[in-house]
């Protein structure tokens, strides 16, 4: 018997600023996420906390004050994938063969200010690395900083919001050069 077909997941837009200078990438918005049609919706998700940590941010205000917020900060964030199949929240449920990724080249052209790009968690990098940075010419790459960091999902629990505040203070330091 064939297991019932999941169907294509659809990701988020991306919330980025006129003048963003971090953009944030993350693999693939969790159920919640695309449910709430909100970034980093899962309540357990140290995404917000870790902003409101990192960049001073206020993150109890309602979503959108967030993201005003965030893009008034210099700050965007998207996904790496723009559509895929996959069963849950998890990223290792992606269907690898399913995956669409974003045209975040073209996003970097529209917004020539961004120089840092913060990837949210291994699949994030894994799946940048291997779909966004071959488009990237050289000069491109050679004006951005590009972070790996730990990912802030409830899945990443070895690493709790101190240390995640650690690791992604990097991309206030980067963005404030």
């Amino acid at each position: 018997m064939m297991p019932p077909d999941i169907g294509l997941l659809t990701g988020l837009p991306p919330r980025v600023g006129e003048n963003c200078r971090v953009l944030v990438l993350g693999s693939m918005p969790s159920v919640a996420s695309l449910d709430a049609a909100n970034y980093y919706a899962h309540p357990r998700n140290r995404f917000w906390p870790l902003m409101g940590e990192v960049f001073g941010l206020d993150a109890s205000r309602d979503y959108e004050a967030r993201i005003a917020a965030l893009n008034a900060a210099g700050i965007g964030v998207w996904d790496v994938i723009g559509q895929c199949r996959r069963r849950g929240s998890l990223d290792a449920d992606i269907e690898p063969g399913s995956i669409v990724a974003n045209d975040v080249p073209a996003l970097l052209v529209r917004h020539p200010s961004v120089r840092v790009i913060g990837l949210n968690g291994g699949t994030a990098t894994q799946l940048f690395r291997k779909y966004m940075q071959p488009q990237l010419s050289a000069p491109m790459l050679a004006q951005l900083r590009i972070h790996a960091l730990p990912s802030t999902s409830p899945a990443n629990a070895g690493f709790g919001l101190p240390r995640l505040v650690d690791r992604w203070r990097v991309l206030h330091e980067t963005h404030m050069e």
